[in-house]
């Protein structure tokens, strides 16, 4: 159990609809990210270097895959004794068939007795679909020194984006007054970014209360947080300025991979102090054939390039035939661009084929080409 016994519940159970094809047979958290890991990586990795030695991963649509990833808990080091990756399946039926997570909250509540199990004074909630890097410890030492009930890390966001979250009204203090659902007339641009620490014991009174009331939706944002506001609890915001991006759409996940070729993105992933690992995939290394044309990009092992490759993510085993030409595009694992081919702006899903002399996107398209599905080439 960690110094200061929080442990940390990742919810990990969302369907990733906006994603389209990409989350047709996996979890929005196992989706392939930065040319070899998943998106789920980077909570987990937090997780480890901040010292959380217990973590449970709330599991629900297309379960299978997501469930045993993240069930080698030796991948983030959390497999020493005392320590581990849970896997937590919904385990209350909607029906006569379909078991569920009703809400947020609801996830936390069907695994009181999970939690308890380990008797934690502090319990960290924890959105499984988002790409950053955070020092949680450092989050639960101003949660203490606060004396707070709940602590939510918020990011101020652009103003023009800010009806897209959650946000929170703070007083000069950042002690959290009002929480806002996505309002069209936002009074503060901190965004919830889906982060909290709780004194469990606290928490666990509000849940069981919330189990049992018809009305509620049993939401974080919708019932748990005013819940805790009506009830005179005191909340303070967490507030953090680094690299922090919800990849929920086929843009986003378009854009976080992208910033990875910016070095002024905030977003590294060859720091050396705070890792984020992955599992590791054997694969021969890279080959850049000897007329290729690369510049700034992602190019994983496995990949094979003949091509001319321009601000691109290549990731594991994906392939750029000569005189094939791929700019400001992802490669995920095992796409094929073939000879002659044209890729601007876009994403290409696991192992589609692009076809000879195809041509995908445009370089003035103002949205993102997803493919899912093979191209066929000029016959």
């Amino acid at each position: 159990m960690s110094q200061n016994k929080m442990l940390a519940m990742i919810l990990a159970g969302g369907r990733g609809s906006r994603l389209y094809d990409l989350t047709a047979n996996i979890a929005k958290p196992a989706v392939p990210f930065g040319g070899k890991y998943r998106i789920v990586d980077f909570p987990l990795s937090n997780c480890a270097n901040s010292g959380i030695d217990v973590v449970g991963v709330l599991t629900q649509y297309e379960s299978v895959d997501l469930g045993s990833y993240a069930a080698n808990a030796g991948t983030w080091g959390l497999d020493v004794r005392g320590s581990g990756v849970y896997v937590l399946p919904p385990r209350e039926k909607a029906n006569a068939d379909l078991n569920v997570y009703r809400g947020t909250a609801d996830a936390i509540t069907q695994n009181i007795d999970f939690i308890d199990r380990f008797a934690p004074e502090y319990v960290l909630v924890l959105s499984g679909d988002h790409i950053y890097k955070m020092e949680y410890d450092k989050m639960l030492e101003y949660h203490i020194a606060n004396k707070a009930d709940a602590t939510i890390a918020v990011r101020p966001v652009p103003w023009k984006e800010a009806p897209r979250f959650g946000i929170m009204n703070t007083d000069a203090e950042l002690n959290i007054v009002e929480f806002e659902e996505k309002p069209k007339n936002p009074k503060s641009n901190l965004a919830s970014m889906g982060i909290y620490i709780f004194t469990w014991k606290k928490l666990k009174e509000l849940l069981i209360a919330d189990s049992t009331d018809p009305a509620s939706k049993h939401d974080f944002g919708m019932n748990l947080i005013p819940a805790y506001l009506s009830g005179g609890s005191k909340l303070v915001a967490y507030k953090f300025e680094g690299y922090w991006k919800d990849v929920g759409t086929v843009d986003s996940l378009w854009e976080a991979n992208m910033d990875l070729l910016d070095p002024n993105s905030g977003l590294d992933l060859s720091e050396g102090d705070w890792r984020i690992y992955t599992e590791d995939v054997s694969e021969i290394p890279q080959y850049i054939g000897p007329e290729a044309d690369v510049e700034n990009a992602y190019i994983t092992q496995g990949c094979r390039v003949e091509g001319k490759v321009h601000h691109s993510v290549l990731f594991t085993s994906s392939e750029v035939k000569k005189d094939a030409t791929v700019i400001d595009t992802v490669l995920m694992p095992g796409a094929v661009v073939e000879s002659g081919a044209t890729v601007i702006r876009a994403l290409i899903a696991n192992d589609v084929v692009i076809g000879k002399g195809a041509v995908v996107g445009a370089a003035d398209s103002d949205k993102i080409e997803l493919i899912a599905k093979d191209v066929k080439g000029v016959e």
